[in-house]
């Protein structure tokens, strides 16, 4: 393509001598003026030629860039997130009823004791993304989470491992693998702060946030404003599956106004037939949640949830449906871009059967949030908890439990 270049140059060079010396030799001849005009449209074909060269070169070269090996379509990229504390238990129940015998705890048991405190690192993330092909991303993720703890030691697993198709069809991807579930992704988007806590479906453990399977999520309408996320998974979280049992899950999202947007998502676990415990029987969840608000300024934001758990044992061999609720309330505010005040309120009852008391929970969580980097944080908080008293049953005496009062100073980063 260069020799092509050279020579059409040349020619160029050649006919624009030839062209001058005409202009000097019949300057006052208009016998030469048709062929001044016919050399000047030569010239500007020969421009022309040129030109188009250049054209072909760029063609080729984008071509060449299409026929990259797939590894050159996208840089892969390493990341990381980290949230650490310094926490110290202001308060805890002393009447020694408290600790694993009281179920559906925020505050793990482990940390219990008044006085108790330290430095945790509650979660670490190591993230790889990477462009296999213009159509094909995938994602790999370590997490090291200390509240997953085995032996004194914390424990390192696989989060995220996915690969997702882009546009299978219009608007919408098919991920396969490891990866997250509908309703805790978008109430933890909705939430913000999940380095201060779960959102609250998470934190009682009624929906994880990761599992295994296959799931297609996309765009509804051609604006995104309506969007819809479906998947088949294992029911196994992170572990292996053990069973022939799976667990379907669908969510639609709406933001049908600016910074407005809302969300309904429900799944379905299918399990073992009914024994004589709540885990070995079917399972419907359900919940909504819908929040306002505009980057660095303010966020509020509201979620309820509902499941439904059959042939959950009452008494001896018998069973009955249980029904679990809990409802969030949450809000932040900006005073300068870099400091918010962050407030949530939660409330959880495993089971609404009126016989069933004693289980209730409520949970306050109170910080600041200090933006002191582009993505590092420094944010004092506190989390509060009360737990319904229990009733006397028979012989028994009521027991009321002290509230757990623990207060973090909590260090946040990505990288």
């Amino acid at each position: 393509m260069k020799t092509l270049k050279l020579f059409f140059t040349a020619i160029i060079l050649a006919n624009a001598s030839f062209f001058l010396t005409n202009i000097t030799v019949a300057q006052d001849s208009t016998s030469h003026n048709t062929s001044i005009e016919t050399r000047l449209q030569e010239l500007t074909q020969q421009v022309k030629i040129l030109q188009r060269l250049r054209e072909l070169d760029q063609e080729a070269a984008a071509q060449k860039q299409q026929a990259l090996p797939p590894s050159a379509w996208g840089q892969p990229k390493f990341s990381g997130v980290v949230y650490g504390d310094y926490f110290y238990n202001v308060s805890r129940d002393t009447s020694g009823t408290k600790g694993p015998a009281l179920p559906n705890t925020a505050i793990p048991a482990a940390s219990n004791a008044k006085n108790f405190n330290g430095f945790q690192l509650r979660r670490f993330y190591l993230t790889f993304d990477d462009d296999i092909s213009e159509k094909l991303t995938t994602r790999f993720r370590l997490e090291d989470d200390q509240i997953a703890a085995t032996n004194g030691t914390n424990n390192l697993f696989v989060k995220d491992a996915y690969v997702t198709l882009k546009g299978i069809f219009s608007g919408s991807d098919l991920t396969f693998g490891e990866q997250p579930t509908p309703a805790p992704a978008v109430s933890e988007a909705a939430w913000g702060y999940r380095s201060l806590e779960k959102t609250e479906q998470d934190l009682r453990g009624y929906v994880a946030t990761r599992d295994l399977g296959v799931s297609l999520k996309g765009r509804i309408d051609q604006g995104g404003s309506y969007n819809y996320w479906i998947l088949i998974g294992n029911n196994s979280n992170t572990a292996v599956e053990t069973d022939k049992y799976k667990r379907y899950y669908l969510n639609l999202q709406a933001s049908p106004f600016a910074n407005f947007q809302v969300a309904v998502s429900g799944d379905y676990a299918a399990l073992a037939p009914a024994k004589t415990t709540i885990s070995d029987n079917d399972k419907a969840t359900g919940s909504l949640v819908a929040w306002y608000g505009v980057k660095d300024n303010y966020n509020i934001g509201a979620e309820i949830f509902s499941q439904n758990a059959a042939n959950a044992p009452v008494a001896g061999t018998a069973t009955r449906s249980a029904v679990g609720q809990g409802y969030s309330v949450f809000g932040s505010y900006n005073f300068v871009t870099e400091l918010a005040a962050v407030l949530r309120y939660d409330f959880f009852d495993p089971n609404t059967n009126a016989n069933v008391k004693g289980d209730s929970r409520n949970l306050v969580i109170a910080a600041l949030s200090w933006k002191t980097d582009k993505n590092f944080f420094i944010q004092p908080n506190i989390e509060y908890e009360t737990y319904e008293n229990k009733p006397a049953v028979g012989n028994t005496s009521s027991v009321a439990y002290d509230a757990s009062l623990t207060a973090r100073l909590t260090i946040a980063y990505q990288f």
